[in-house]
C-alpha cells in the first residue's frame, strides 16, 4: 500500500489552512470538510420534522437512519438500535447511569478508576450515592502509571455489578487492555463500561472486539461535529427503563434513551467521518470490505502518529528537568503526550509557546483525580501535546524549538 499523502489529508481539514499548528487535538480535533458539507446539506435541504407522511419528512427520516447505520458500521455494532447518540460523552454516561439506577441497591458494588475523565467517574459516584451501592476505586500504579490487572482482580467479587474505565487515558496516553479486563469483569458476573474518547481518534473502534457491555466516545474529538455515541449490547439496552415520554415504551431502542430525539443535522454530518476513512483507504490502495479499508486508513494514521510522537518524546527524554507522565516511548500508547518540568508551572510554559502560533494546552483535562494521585498539582497540572495524523514533522519541530526556548527562558 502507498504511504499516507499528508498534503491530501490536510486539505480535507479546512481549519489547517491558516498555518496555525493545532496540537490540542485531544481537546477537540479539526473538523472534516465532508462533515461540514453534510451538516450544511441537511440544514439547507432536509430541515423538516421527522415522522410525517409527506415526502420531505420521509426523506429526512431516511437520512437520519442512514446516519445511524453509518455509525453502526464505524463502531462495528451488531444492530442499528444499539447506537444511541447525544450531545456529549458526559451527557450520555449520565443518561446511562440514570437508567441503571432502578437495578441497583445496597450490597451492590461499582468499580471506577482514578485515571478516567470525570465523565466516567462522577456519574457512577452519584449512582452509588442514589442507590446505596458501594464504590470501589481501581487506582493507577504509582510505579508504572498503568492500571494493573492484579489490582482489579483484588477488587472484583460476587457483589460487583459494573466496572467503568477508559480505553485510553487522556493524560497518560496509555492504551488499556479492555478485552482482557472484560474477561475478568464478566467472570465476576459484572458488566464493563468503557470511555473511548481518547482512543477513537487513533484506532478504529470495534465495540464487539472490545468485550465491553457499554462503550462511549465523542465525535468532536474524532474529526466530526460536537456530538457523541453510546453503544450498548442490544439485550442489555432492552432491559433498561425508558427515560423518554411515558408513551415511549421500554422496547423502543434507542429512542427511549434519547429524550427529545437526536440532533438530525449533526447525526447526518457524522457520515462524513466514514466518507473520509474510505477515501483515505482508496488513496493508499487498500482493498477488502469497508471495515477492512477503514482499518487500513487507521493503520496509516498510526504510522504517521508514531513518527510524530517519536520525534517529540525523543526531545522530552533528553531535555533536563522534564518528566514525561506515562510511557516514554511510542509502544502501547497514542500520541497524547503529557509532561511537567521541575521548578516550573505548566501554564507558564504553554503561554510562551502560544506566541509561536502553536496550540497546546495546560491543565488537568478533567482527570483531576489522576493529577492529584500523581502529585502533579504543584506544577499546576501538566503540559499536554495531543497530536493527530494530520500533524506534520515540521509542526513538531516548530513545537520542539518553541518548548526549548520556553523552558530555557524559565530556568
Amino acid at each position: 500500500m502507498k504511504a499516507l499523502d499528508i498534503d491530501y489529508v490536510r486539505a480535507q481539514f479546512p481549519g489547517l489552512a491558516s498555518g496555525y499548528a493545532y496540537m490540542d487535538n485531544a481537546g477537540g480535533s479539526m473538523v472534516l470538510k465532508q462533515v461540514a458539507e453534510r451538516i450544511s446539506d441537511y440544514l439547507l435541504n432536509s430541515s423538516v420534522q421527522l415522522g410525517a407522511s409527506y415526502q420531505p419528512s420521509v426523506d429526512a427520516g431516511a437520512r437520519v437512519m442512514q446516519a445511524r447505520h453509518s455509525v453502526m458500521q464505524l463502531i462495528n455494532a451488531a444492530h442499528p438500535e444499539e447506537v444511541i447518540m447525544g450531545g456529549s460523552t458526559t451527557h450520555l454516561l449520565q443518561i446511562l447511569c440514570r437508567a441503571l439506577a432502578p437495578s441497583l441497591g445496597a450490597g451492590d458494588e461499582i468499580v471506577v478508576t482514578n485515571c478516567d475523565h470525570e465523565a466516567n467517574i462522577g456519574p457512577w459516584i452519584k449512582l452509588c450515592e442514589a442507590t446505596g451501592a458501594t464504590l470501589r476505586v481501581w487506582e493507577v500504579s504509582l510505579d508504572t502509571c498503568e492500571l494493573e490487572l492484579a489490582d482489579l482482580k483484588a477488587l472484583l467479587n460476587s457483589n460487583t455489578r459494573y466496572v467503568a474505565m477508559t480505553h485510553t487515558s487522556n493524560i497518560l496516553g496509555s492504551v488499556n487492555p479492555v478485552a482482557e479486563v472484560a474477561k475478568l469483569v464478566h467472570a465476576a458476573g459484572a458488566k464493563l463500561c468503557v470511555d473511548a474518547v481518547a482512543y477513537a481518534p487513533h484506532r478504529l473502534v470495534d465495540v464487539q472486539a472490545s468485550g465491553a457491555d457499554y462503550y462511549v466516545y465523542s465525535f468532536y474529538k474524532t474529526f466530526g461535529p460536537h456530538f457523541a455515541v453510546l453503544w450498548g449490547r442490544r439485550e442489555l439496552l432492552l432491559e433498561l427503563p425508558s427515560l423518554n415520554h411515558f408513551f415511549i415504551g421500554q422496547d423502543v431502542v434507542p429512542y427511549k434513551l434519547q429524550p427529545g430525539n437526536v440532533n438530525y443535522e449533526l447525526s447526518f454530518g457524522c457520515i462524513g467521518i466514514t466518507d473520509y476513512l474510505l477515501d483515505v483507504a482508496d488513496k493508499i490502495g487498500a482493498t477488502g470490505s469497508e471495515r477492512e479499508r477503514m482499518q487500513a486508513a487507521f493503520d496509516a494514521f498510526e504510522v504517521q502518529e508514531d513518527l510524530l510522537a517519536k520525534r517529540l518524546l525523543g526531545f522530552l527524554r533528553e531535555c533536563p528537568g522534564v518528566r514525561i507522565i506515562g510511557k516514554p516511548d511510542t509502544q502501547g500508547r497514542v500520541p497524547t503526550i503529557s509532561f511537567v518540568v521541575e521548578g516550573m508551572q505548566s501554564e507558564a510554559i504553554v503561554r510562551q509557546v502560544d506566541a509561536h502560533n502553536i496550540g497546546i494546552r495546560f491543565g488537568d483535562f478533567y482527570a483531576r483525580r489522576l493529577i492529584e494521585a500523581l502529585g502533579l498539582s504543584q506544577y499546576g497540572a501538566v503540559v499536554r501535546v495531543s497530536l493527530a495524523h494530520y500533524n506534520t514533522l515540521d509542526e513538531v519541530d516548530r513545537l520542539i524549538m518553541a518548548l526549548d526556548q520556553a523552558i530555557d527562558s524559565l530556568r
